[in-house]
């Protein structure tokens, strides 16, 4: 009954252009054709690269430029646009074009060959190989135009400038994600609280989410219109699927329990299919006539692609709906995650991240248990929900902040370790990591950054794809990582304050 919403991402197509100019020939021109299809082949042909990428005739004039970027706008399938200047592309024709491009733009600088045939170089040679400073000339007017754009070096033989180009792809994917994103909001966020706060209108035009508020009880419908048969279905695939403890299997004295966590989730599933919506939000302060604040239809439905912020944080929906695109296909998970509790021993600190029952298994490869507890806020009945503990590895935590006149994403690189103990009494997932550089540098800067509580748990994909994302959004982003210094990243802040505001204009 599990139904992804996570695109196939090989569907999303990538345009390859390559520019010349009608100075050098036909002869000149067909070669620059034949080799810059090849090079677009071979990056289509990599396994880094999820998308498909499609070769597009060579452009020597200012209207075949501009025509490109309306047509790349105007295609749906069409998330970006990979450039290359294959020979010398006289930057004053791609004006036009570049100021309509609305797409994700990544400036390859390559060249058709590894290495030189030094010994048989001419002319001929050196007018068709002149990337070197044809792509200067492009990254001139990029650069001139406040272009955003990701820029990748090296011959795409190498694996690294795949995988780069491939981290970029992801992003662009999980941009058009959210370009087109319905968030639905079940109450208003917690009372009192801050971060969770935001500016829904400047959300929509910055980042294309669409976020509206639906009232509980319309949900409390659906959640009771669930029919009896599909509700016997789900509690079937939950034991197949999970460690079930007993006394919530059939005949034991809390089934009914599990049975209404079922509905829970088709009544959820069902609103959300029914209004297209790709993320939404819960808070235990209005939960309306549910009889529990939901935990495990919560999980599974983010293991099936949609964003969640708990309490009402649409922000951290956002941006889980991000990494579960970006994250299509790869190891790992992403889940809505929490800074819960230190363990300060000197030298070998740990930050152990939960919440109350909201976190998506994508993060362990094990089978989780499914169990059922108090909750002790929310006044609802106790709710079911799977325990586990996240696997190790290499994971980025990141965050959205409202700073008034722009948002900012905040990440830390960090690394996810098992569970120093076992946790008996503590009945939720759960994950425990060290964060990069060191936990004092880390837990500063952030505090420092006005990083919220609430952030995505990515082990999937990287800082490399948030830091292009933001790159596509126009929105700042502060990684803290293994290079980060207190001191320097106190003057990033200082130096991000004054750009971020004089960009903006008067």
């Amino acid at each position: 009954m599990s139904r992804s919403i996570v695109p196939d991402l090989a569907r999303r197509v990538v345009w390859f252009v390559t520019g010349s100019q009608g100075l050098y020939g036909e002869e000149t021109l067909r070669q620059v054709a034949e080799q810059s299809r090849r090079i677009a082949d071979e990056l289509g042909a990599s396994s880094d690269v999820p998308v498909t990428v499609v070769w597009r005739p060579v452009l020597t004039d200012t209207d075949a430029i501009r025509r490109m970027a309306l047509e790349a706008n105007a295609d749906d399938d069409v998330v970006g646009v990979i450039a290359w200047m294959h020979t010398f592309s006289p930057a004053k024709m791609w004006i036009a074009g570049l100021d309509a491009l609305r797409k994700p733009l990544l400036h390859l600088h390559t060249q058709a060959n590894v290495e030189l045939p030094w010994s048989e170089i001419d002319f001929d040679f050196m007018n068709l190989n002149q990337a070197a400073h044809g792509d200067r000339e492009f990254g001139y007017i990029q650069a001139r135009l406040g272009v955003a754009r990701t820029t990748v070096v090296g011959h795409v033989s190498d694996p690294r400038v795949t995988a780069r180009v491939g981290t970029w792809a992801r992003a662009a994917c999980g941009w058009a994600a959210v370009r087109s994103l319905k968030l639905a909001r079940f109450g208003d966020n917690m009372r009192y609280v801050a971060v969770t706060e935001g500016d829904k209108t400047e959300a929509e035009l910055r980042f294309g989410v669409s976020v509206n508020t639906w009232a509980v009880n319309e949900l409390a419908e659906a959640v009771d219109g669930a029919a009896d048969a599909d509700v016997d279905a789900l509690v079937a695939e939950y034991e197949e699927l999970y460690d079930v403890v007993p006394e919530l299997r059939a005949g034991g004295d809390r089934h009914e329990s599990l049975r209404y966590g079922a509905r829970i989730e088709l009544g959820l599933r069902s609103f959300l299919e029914a209004g297209g919506f790709g993320a939404f939000t819960t808070t235990f302060e209005d939960l309306g006539a549910l009889r529990q604040l939901p935990g495990l239809a919560v999980q599974r439905l983010m293991a099936d692609g949609y964003g969640f912020g708990a309490e009402g944080d649409w922000k951290t929906a956002v941006l889980v709906r991000a990494a579960k695109v970006m994250g299509a296909g790869l190891p790992g998970g992403a889940s809505l995650m929490e800074d819960y509790t230190y363990d300060l021993v000197p030298g070998d600190e740990k930050i152990l991240g939960a919440h109350m029952l909201e976190v998506c298994p994508t993060l362990t490869t094990q089978r989780p248990r499914l169990e059922i507890h108090p909750l002790g806020i929310g006044g609802r009945e106790d709710p079911v929900r799977l325990v586990f503990d996240a696997d190790p590895g290499e994971g980025v935590v990141v965050a959205l902040s409202d700073m008034r006149e722009r948002f900012r994403l905040t990440a830390n690189v960090v690394d996810v370790i098992p569970l120093p103990e076992p946790l008996p009494k503590l009945p939720v997932a759960r994950a425990v990591w060290k964060p990069r550089p060191d936990f004092a540098t880390s837990a500063a800067a952030w505090l420092t950054a006005v990083g919220a509580h609430h952030t995505v748990l990515s082990t999937a994909v990287g800082a490399a794809a948030f830091e292009d994302f933001a790159e596509m959004a126009r929105t700042e982003l502060l990684l803290i990582d293994e290079g980060t210094t207190l001191r320097g990243f106190r003057n990033e802040v200082r130096w991000n304050a004054a750009y971020y505001r004089l960009a903006q204009g008067l």
